[in-house]
C-alpha cells in the first residue's frame, strides 16, 4: 500500500463537468463534505476521475489477472458482502475454501493420505502467505533452539537477492536478518551453491523463488534440496525450503510436469502461490500451503468463538471478502487440469512470439528465459545514445506500461525491461506493441544523443573518457534515481 500524501498545488476541490447536471457546488478534495450529494454525482465526478487511470489490458509490468468470464464476475458481485472470516454464518464459502487448500495441496504433490485433509489457508495475497510461512519456520526454529538451550534471538533467512520487496518486509516486521545471495550478471537468480554456504545454525529456512519477478526464471529448487541434503546431514541441523511460487506454481504443474520443486522434495516444507496472478483471479487471493501438520506449530493457530462457533484462524488479516475465494473455486472447477494448460501454453505462445519479433528488430538483447514465467525481459544492445527508461516512458504515450529497472546487486549496472504476458494478452497485441517499440526507436534515433561523459584534466583541460560501461553505468544510477523520486515506487510488481 503507498502512502498517502496530499499534493499541495493543486485545487483544493474535486470539480465534475457532467455531475453539475445534479451538483454545482465543488467538493473538498481532501476533507469529508459537510453534506449528501445525489448519488449519480457521486457516481459522475469517480468515474470522470478514474479516465485517467491506465488500462489495466495495457499495463505489461503487472503478473495481476485483468480478466475474468462474465459468469465469474456476477458470482464476486453476489458474494461481495460476505466477510469470509464469519465462518459459522458462511459454512459454504469456509468448504469452499478448505476444497481450494485440498486442490492446491494436491497439485504441489504434498505427500496426503487417501483421506487426510491438507494444511493451508486462503490469504490476500502471496505477501500475506509469505509472513505467515516465515512465522511457522521462526517458530520452529526458536523452539528447537530453546529446547537444545540455545541462543534463539538471532534467526536468519537465505534468498537470492532478487526476492520480492514482501520477504524484505517480513525480515524488518518479524526481526530476521535476511542473508541475500548477490546476482552476477547474466545469472540473475539464486545460486544454491552460494546460497548452501550461507546457511548456519541460525538460519529457519531457504526461500527458492519459483518465477523470479526480474526475469521470469524458475531457481533450481532440485539442487538446493540435494544440496541442503548433505548440509543437514553433517551438522546435524534441520534446515528447510520454503518455495515462493507466487508466479510460478500456477505455471509449472502445466508446462513442466516433469520438473522437481515442490514437496517431491522432502526438505520442502511449505510453498505459497497467489491466485491473483497465474491462478487467474482479480487481486485479492493468495495460498500458503504446508508439507504436513508438523510443520505448523499449533500455537501459531488462535481458536475464536464469538462470532458463534469453534473456529481455528491463522491469518495476518482478520476480516476479509470471500468473493476472491469463491472466484477461485470458480476457475479450479471450470478450468480444470486441461484448462489451465491451455492458458499456459497459450501464454507460452504468445511470450515465444514477442520473444523473436523483438529479437528480429537486432535492438535487444533478451534477458528471460524459455523455461519459467511466461514474460519477456530484454535489455538494448547499445544503450549509449539512449537507454531503457526513455524508451518506457515514451511508449506510455501509445497506452503502454512497460517497466523499467536496474537489476539488484552485483548485477545493478544493468537495465532490462519486461513484459508479463498473461491470458488477455494476445498474438495481435503482440504485434502491435513491437510496431510501436519499433516506432519509439526511431524517433528516439532522430533525437541528439546525450552529451558524452567526460572527466576534465586541471589547467591543460585533457579529457579522458569513460569506459561505454562506466557510462552506461552512471546513466543507469542518474535515471534510476529520478524515476525512483518520480514515481516513489519500491520494487517490481
Amino acid at each position: 500500500m503507498a502512502l498517502s500524501e496530499t499534493t499541495l498545488d493543486t485545487d483544493l476541490s474535486v470539480h465534475s463537468t457532467f455531475a453539475s447536471r445534479y451538483v454545482r457546488t465543488s467538493l473538498p478534495r481532501f476533507k469529508i463534505p459537510d453534506n449528501s450529494i445525489p448519488k449519480e454525482a457521486a457516481f459522475q465526478i469517480i468515474n470522470d476521475e478514474l479516465m485517467l487511470d491506465g488500462n489495466p489490458r495495457l499495463n505489461l509490468a503487472s503478473f495481476v489477472t485483468t480478466w475474468m468470464e462474465p459468469e465469474c464476475d456476477k458470482l464476486i458481485m453476489a458474494s461481495i458482502n460476505k466477510n469470509y472470516v464469519d465462518m459459522d454464518e458462511y459454512p459454504v464459502t469456509t468448504e469452499l475454501q478448505n476444497r481450494c487448500v485440498n486442490m492446491i495441496a494436491h497439485l504441489f504433490n504434498a505427500p496426503l493420505g487417501e483421506s487426510e485433509a491438507a494444511v493451508g489457508v486462503g490469504t490476500v495475497g502471496s505477501s500475506e502467505a509469505i509472513m505467515l510461512a516465515g512465522l511457522a519456520f521462526k517458530r520452529k526454529w526458536q523452539n528447537r533452539r530453546k529446547a537444545e538451550g540455545k541462543p534463539y534471538d538471532k534467526p536468519n533467512i537465505v534468498t537470492g537477492a532478487n526476492v520480492q520487496v514482501c520477504w524484505e518486509k517480513f525480515a524488518r516486521y518479524f526481526e530476521v536478518e535476511l542473508k541475500e545471495v548477490k546476482l552476477r550478471e547474466d545469472y540473475y537468480v539464486m545460486d544454491p551453491e552460494k546460497a548452501v554456504e550461507m546457511v548456519d545454525e541460525n538460519t529457519i529456512c531457504v526461500a527458492a523463488i519459483l518465477g523470479s519477478t526480474l526475469n521470469g526464471e524458475f531457481e533450481d529448487v532440485k539442487r538446493l534440496n540435494d544440496l541442503l541434503a548433505e548440509k543437514n546431514k553433517e551438522t546435524g541441523w534441520d534446515t528447510p525450503i520454503h518455495v515462493d511460487a507466487a508466479s510460478g506454481g500456477f505455471i509449472a504443474p502445466f508446462l513442466h510436469p516433469e520438473l522437481e520443486w515442490d514437496f517431491r522434495l522432502p526438505w520442502v516444507k511449505s510453498i505459497n502461490v497467489s491466485g491473483h496472478k497465474y491462478g487467474l483471479v482479480y487481486a485479492g487471493i493468495g495460498w500458503v500451503i504446508w508439507r504436513s501438520k508438523e510443520d505448523l506449530p499449533e500455537e501459531l493457530i488462535f481458536h475464536i468463538n464469538y462470532l458463534g462457533a469453534d473456529q481455528p484462524t491463522f491469518t495476518l488479516n482478520f476480516s476479509k471478502g470471500s468473493s476472491q475465494v469463491i472466484a477461485q473455486y470458480y476457475q479450479l472447477i471450470r478450468m480444470g487440469f486441461q484448462g489451465y494448460k491451455n492458458v499456459m501454453e497459450n501464454c507460452r505462445d504468445n511470450m515465444i512470439v514477442l520473444k523473436d519479433s523483438l529479437e528480429q528488430t537486432g535492438r535487444f538483447n533478451i534477458v528471460s528465459k524459455d523455461v519459467g514465467v511466461p514474460l519477456v525481459a530484454f535489455s538494448l544492445k547499445d544503450s549509449s545514445q539512449h537507454n531503457e527508461f526513455e524508451l518506457s516512458d515514451m511508449l506510455r504515450r501509445y497506452g503502454w506500461i512497460v517497466p523499467a529497472y536496474t537489476m539488484p546487486p552485483d548485477a545493478q549496472h544493468v537495465t532490462v525491461l519486461r513484459v508479463v504476458i498473461r491470458e488477455d494478452f494476445s498474438r495481435t497485441l503482440a504485434e502491435r506493441l513491437v510496431n510501436d517499440i519499433q516506432k519509439v526507436l526511431q524517433e528516439l534515433d532522430a533525437l541528439p544523443s546525450k552529451p558524452k561523459v567526460s572527466i576534465c584534466g586541471d589547467d591543460n583541460k585533457v579529457v579522458v573518457k569513460k569506459t561505454a560501461l562506466e557510462t552506461q553505468r552512471e546513466v543507469t544510477t542518474v535515471w534510476r534515481k529520478f524515476v525512483m523520486e518520480r514515481k516513489k515506487m519500491n520494487g517490481v510488481c
